[in-house]
């Protein structure tokens, strides 16, 4: 089988200090190709940046999350746009809007989403975009600043087919993690079935939201043959297409075409 790529994990979380290095270093031997490390706060930025620097295989993407955004001001906004223009870091993310937790004012989470978004539009790199709770808004936003001019992915999609579709038109890709193996996630399995392959990256968001079987445990991207195989199901295709389509997506979602073979 062609080899997996993780689209989204925070490898730099507290709950892999016991054993990052040694999970780290098996996941090319258990066919998983490449991760990109998402920052989401501007603590995580330089574990990010560490990790990428430590590992051929991992990539980082810069930014803040809606719920971190109050600790952001323009001075150390500046560090974000410093790091983002790492070499390894191949977007800005994970930003956007989130409603569920309220830690931070929503005005404060639209100023600093639009000011993240103008940074990726002026580094032509791709979004991460977050969105919880918040699926009007978020669209209205990137709508309003053409991020269809930019590109990127909606990760960790939780929304109806229709906005998918939408999202799409716009030029964007579709996040699917360990939610889709739920017996509940009747939606998510709906928008896999009805939307282009060609169009969805797989995802972990590791330490959070395992597959069943281990749902509630800490997610790492070991997991991710689950996620290839409920696609497969819901598709009605083979786990080697899955795995090959989307390994090719992440490479352009990420601009990675240089490393992709020919």
């Amino acid at each position: 089988m062609e080899h997996i790529f993780e689209t989204h994990a925070h490898y730099d979380d507290e709950w892999f200090h016991e054993d990052r290095e040694k999970l780290l270093e098996s996941l090319p031997d258990n066919g998983i190709e490449t991760v990109v490390n998402i920052a989401a706060s501007l603590d995580s930025i330089p574990t990010t940046i560490a990790l990428a620097e430590k590992y051929d295989y991992i990539y980082a993407a810069i930014g803040v999350h809606p719920s971190e955004t109050k600790d952001l001001t323009e001075e150390n906004f500046s560090i974000v746009r410093q790091m983002a223009q790492h070499e390894k870091a191949v977007a800005v993310g994970e930003i956007g809007l989130d409603y569920y937790w309220d830690e931070t004012e929503r005005s404060v989470q639209k100023y600093w989403f639009e000011r993240q978004i103008e940074l990726a539009r002026e580094l032509k790199k791709p979004l991460v975009i977050h969105s919880r709770d918040a699926a009007k808004d978020t669209m209205d936003m990137m709508k309003a600043l053409h991020t269809e001019e930019i590109g990127g992915v909606i990760h960790c999609f939780s929304n109806s087919v229709e906005m998918a579709r939408e999202y799409i038109k716009m030029g964007f890709y579709i996040g699917v993690g360990g939610v889709v193996t739920f017996k509940n996630a009747r939606i998510l399995k709906e928008v896999v079935q009805e939307i282009p392959l060609e169009r969805i990256v797989i995802e972990t968001d590791s330490p959070y939201l395992a597959p069943v079987p281990y749902r509630g445990k800490r997610n790492c991207s070991l997991y991710l043959p689950y996620v290839v195989t409920a696609i497969s199901e819901l598709k009605q295709i083979s786990e080697e297409e899955v795995v090959r389509i989307t390994n090719k997506n992440a490479h352009d979602l990420y601009r990675l075409e240089d490393k992709w073979p020919n």
